[in-house]
């Protein structure tokens, strides 16, 4: 699959402060999660992907188009900032309506454009209100509504969780899925990895400017060997079984919790999984429940983190 976003020794630095420090990676068309921590360069990368600063060195390609030279390229995008940039004297329904202008669009096409994203952010009551008058979380909802008014090809968003209430959250999942399946790649950037992973198992994740990771969760986790894999398993006689579980070579430490869960910590995940069948059909713990502790994004996230 020919890459949608091309990154080659990017590098970006205001003044003293490398803020991307030459980062090469490739996205493919899809979903995509943007990880890492405050200061970790998601969003002077997504900016710079949508053509709103120019690199200090190195090359950034949207469509296989430098953004920043050419519009075409930019007009295919769709970018929701996670700061405000809201115009408080306009409504809702024109500031949409204004960008929509600003991008080509005739002021009749714009109005309805307008309109329609508002309604599918939930914002069509509040269309004629004052920006100045909306809620933090009715803001974030109306940078999306200004994203996605023009159908782009991708969509870049930046936090666009943060200040919704959990409902709405729901609802702007929803509205994700429904964009990409109707065609449209997305790049998003969460601190709330359980979000993220709803949509995809897909990450970059970036640690002070430079790439940390690139792939799927299983793929970038199984290059933690390092890091024992973790399981949870709860049974009503965790201690007999705790007890066999440390004769297997593959298995590092078992931990019995408060609640009487067990922790295991292996180099062999699979050998372990195998292993519980046969534990329990010999040793009747009573087993009720197995977690893999360590295979989502916050984890895999928390690994990187400590490198």
């Amino acid at each position: 699959m020919s890459a949608l976003i091309e990154a080659n020794s990017l590098c970006r630095w205001f003044g003293q402060v490398m803020a991307l420090n030459d980062l090469s990676v490739s996205i493919a068309p899809g979903i995509t999660g943007l990880l890492g921590a405050n200061g970790a360069g998601k969003t002077t990368f997504m900016r710079l992907l949508c053509g709103l600063q120019r690199p200090s060195s190195g090359s950034v390609r949207v469509f296989g188009a430098d953004p920043f030279t050419q519009l075409d390229a930019r007009r295919r995008i769709g970018y929701s900032p996670a700061d405000d940039g809201l115009y408080d004297d306009l409504s809702g329904a024109a500031f949409v309506k204004y960008t929509l202008e600003l991008s080509g669009f005739e002021r009749r096409v714009a109005a309805r454009l307008a309109m329609d994203a508002l309604d599918r952010v939930g914002l069509a009551d509040a269309a004629q209100q004052r920006a100045g008058t909306y809620s933090k979380g009715m803001r974030q909802r109306l940078r999306m509504a200004q994203a996605i008014a023009h159908t782009p090809e991708l969509l870049v968003l930046d936090e666009p969780m943060d200040g919704l209430d959990p409902l709405v959250r729901v609802q702007l999942l929803e509205l994700l899925r429904g964009l990409a399946a109707a065609g449209s790649s997305i790049l998003i950037s969460t601190h709330i990895f359980t979000e993220v992973e709803a949509l995809t198992d897909r990450m970059v994740v970036l640690g002070r400017g430079r790439l940390l990771a690139c792939g799927s969760v299983a793929e970038v986790r199984a290059l933690q060997s390092q890091h024992p894999r973790k399981l949870r398993v709860h049974a009503r006689n965790p201690r007999s079984l705790a007890r066999e579980l440390l004769l297997l070579p593959q298995v590092v430490a078992v931990r019995v919790e408060d609640d009487g869960a067990l922790q295991i910590e292996t180099r062999d995940l699979r050998a372990v999984e195998l292993a519980l069948p046969e534990l329990a059909r010999s040793l009747r713990p009573g087993i009720t429940a197995v977690e893999c502790l360590d295979a989502g994004m916050d984890a895999v996230f928390g690994y990187l983190a400590e490198a």
